[in-house]
């Protein structure tokens, strides 16, 4: 096996991956980016346009209300996926009985395609026949039934919900395999010098898994700069786009109005604010860790 340690030999066997990933993940990258270029209606060759659709989108105020609504689900997927998905974990990684059930059961909505997800959340949180709703009305408290999807203002808030609930299982399997990592010899030489389990807790685990929660928050924020099924099924972007995100209005506009090149600016966009956002969360909390 001493082959195995050559370089040449580990980049023979990285090739295939390499290229198939070059093909189907960073040239689409840039066939996007020169078709943003561009005015295009999937008919016919594109026309060159230079930075026009970019600067359309300055002037688009449904690209500023799907951008708006994208921020407002990326701040309440991390609200409650960060701390939720951690306490699971701790809750799946204690010696419990029946865990092993728990964690079957914990990663069932993360197994669930996106649209079926979506699909079930329509039938409980639509105004006139979700199951909240209905169930609020029964027991007297109407002022409390309110418009959580296709309203203007509840909805990116019950998206970001939603993805919080399909999600949560997959993140607390990461800070999961997080928690397997650190030494129990940690524990027990902290436990002798008379460290409590909040001590344990705040000085050895959560700084011990700064990786993992670093991991967690690029998936966070990848995965809701492509949220699309959900608000799809929930709402399409109703009424009147005030519910779109960035990718829903990106769709719309592409396949929907057929404007290929200004919807491939809208896409360009969004992979480069998905990329700034997890730089930048990268950089502070690498930062923060060196101080």
């Amino acid at each position: 096996m001493i082959w195995l340690s050559k370089r040449r030999y580990i980049l023979a066997m990285l090739l295939p991956v390499l290229l198939v990933y070059g093909l189907y993940i960073v040239l689409p990258i840039f066939v996007s980016f020169y078709y943003s270029l561009t005015t295009y209606t999937g008919i016919g060759a594109a026309v060159f346009v230079g930075l026009d659709n970019y600067k359309r989108l300055i002037h688009d105020s449904l690209f500023w209300i799907s951008l708006k609504n994208t921020i407002i689900v990326l701040a309440v997927s991390l609200v409650l996926l960060l701390p939720g998905a951690f306490l699971l974990a701790l809750l799946l990684n204690a010696k419990i009985k029946g865990a092993n059930a728990v964690k079957a059961l914990n990663f069932a909505p993360s197994i669930i395609a996106p649209i079926l997800a979506g699909l079930i959340w329509v039938f409980i949180l639509d105004p006139q026949m979700g199951l909240i709703n209905v169930l609020l009305k029964r027991i007297g408290l109407d002022e409390l039934a309110l418009p959580w999807i296709g309203g203007r203002t509840l909805t990116p808030y019950s998206v970001g919900f939603v993805y919080s609930w399909q999600t949560i299982g997959f993140l607390a399997t990461i800070f999961l395999a997080g928690l397997k990592m650190i030494p129990r010899d940690v524990y027990e030489s902290s436990s002798i010098d008379g460290a409590s389990k909040r001590q344990q807790l705040f000085f050895i685990t959560i700084p011990m898994l700064n990786e993992t929660v670093k991991i967690n928050v690029v998936l966070i924020i990848t995965g809701v700069f492509k949220v699309f099924e959900t608000v799809f099924l929930l709402t399409n972007g109703g009424p009147n786009h005030l519910s779109e995100v960035m990718v829903t209005y990106m769709y719309n506009v592409t396949f929907t109005s057929g404007e290929y090149g200004y919807g491939m600016s809208i896409a360009t966009v969004t992979f480069m604010l998905t990329m700034v956002f997890s730089l930048i969360y990268l950089r502070v909390s690498g930062r923060k860790v060196e101080e």
